[in-house]
């Protein structure tokens, strides 16, 4: 039998339910302030976050793509500098390194973990390339012990798209645990209403251990100053508001339990679907938890809009990400990449499908979504 909460791929409102009391204490508390730029909730959340992921920094931004392009900026980069990502995910790294005149060079992904293949980098390193940017996708981070090797070799600086994995783990071979965005450089996230943590508007943070990355991307955030009236470089108008920042903060200490929920959630849809040829689930290394921003698996052999459409009519959301890859969008036409060039992640666009999986998913929803599901795939 079916909850009567009506499924979503983001249950927002009972989650805010959840929280209710803290947060609308916390907003009133900022109200009553009158500090809503760079307040001290800012400060807080920051040394939390910081705390958090253990490591030194955390610079809180306007948003995951302006953390993407400060990272970028605090580099030192000169126009036509190659940086190295990912066709199949959201266009916002890509679209921070060519506003920047920069030049993305896109590898392929791997098919089982929808992550960059780190073993086709190599082949595209030239003497212009100057920064490896992998994005987490989904929720689970790339082979990071391998890409970090590469940029060792080469000696090329690593910023990590973190936006959809706040929260993941790495494990290296030696044993010691990262948290997505502490391995590079830099680390970038964001809090879109709809991430793991995320805030009631925009929001976003970059993280390193580098005290002159730190500083640099600082400054950029804040108009390029160093102190009040001094500017030293060309920035950007990029803060997270004070409201934004404590609704952050009330939230985080919840992110662990929250990704543990969707943990359980994907566990139940792989056992599930475990033994359905037309169902290919995705790949979870050893060596890395997955905090599941996203539950996609792979259809084989069926037709993926009548899948969609059956789904919708029995009020199940379900969505396509990312139905294009970067290379044939439109706005990166003038690169020359053709169909074909990076066919994984081509295959990828035609196939994926992503199922709701959010913490307030309840296990009569849950039960309802599997059941109804398989019995589409049979009848497709």
């Amino acid at each position: 039998m079916i909850s009567r909460r009506r499924i979503q791929m983001v249950d927002l409102q009972s989650q805010y339910h959840r929280l209710e009391t803290e947060i609308d204490k916390g907003i009133k508390a900022v109200l009553c302030s009158g500090q809503f730029i760079n307040g001290e909730p800012v400060k807080q959340f920051a040394a939390h976050l910081a705390a958090y992921l253990n490591v030194p920094y955390v610079i809180p931004c306007g948003n995951g793509t302006d953390a993407l392009q400060i990272s970028l900026m605090s580099l030192h980069l000169s126009p036509g500098d190659e940086v190295i990502t990912t066709p199949f995910s959201f266009i916002a790294a890509a679209e921070a390194i060519a506003l920047l005149n920069l030049t993305p060079v896109f590898v392929d992904v791997e098919a089982d973990t929808f992550n960059i293949d780190i073993s086709r980098i190599e082949q595209k390193i030239t003497s212009r390339t100057k920064v490896l940017l992998p994005v987490h996708l989904f929720g689970q981070c790339c082979n990071m012990q391998s890409l970090l090797s590469f940029a060792g070799t080469y000696h090329l600086h690593v910023i990590e798209d973190a936006c959809q994995s706040l929260g993941a783990r790495y494990r290296m071979s030696s044993g010691e645990e990262y948290h997505a965005g502490t391995m590079g450089n830099i680390g970038c996230t964001s809090f879109f209403p709809s991430k793991n943590l995320g805030c009631y508007g925009d929001g976003g943070a970059i993280f390193t251990r580098d005290t002159l990355l730190a500083d640099t991307a600082k400054s950029i955030a804040s108009h390029g100053q160093s102190t009040r009236y001094r500017h030293d470089r060309i920035g950007m108008n990029s803060r997270l508001d004070s409201l934004q920042a404590t609704i952050l903060d009330i939230k985080l200490p919840y992110l662990d339990i929250f990704n543990e929920r969707r943990r359980k959630i994907a566990t139940a849809y792989n056992e599930a679907f475990a033994h359905n040829e037309h169902l290919l689930l995705p790949n979870m290394p050893e060596d890395r938890s997955h905090v599941f921003h996203q539950y996609t698996l792979r259809l084989q052999g069926k037709n993926r809009e009548a899948c969609i459409q059956a789904l919708n009519e029995a009020g199940i959301p379900a969505m396509i990400y990312y139905p294009v890859p970067l290379h044939l969008q439109k706005v990166f036409a003038n690169y020359g990449y053709r169909q074909g060039d990076f066919p994984v992640a081509e295959q990828l666009c035609q196939t994926v499908l992503s199922l709701p999986i959010c913490p307030e998913l309840d296990n009569q929803q849950l039960d309802y979504i599997t059941d109804i599901f398989l019995k589409i795939i049979k009848k497709i």
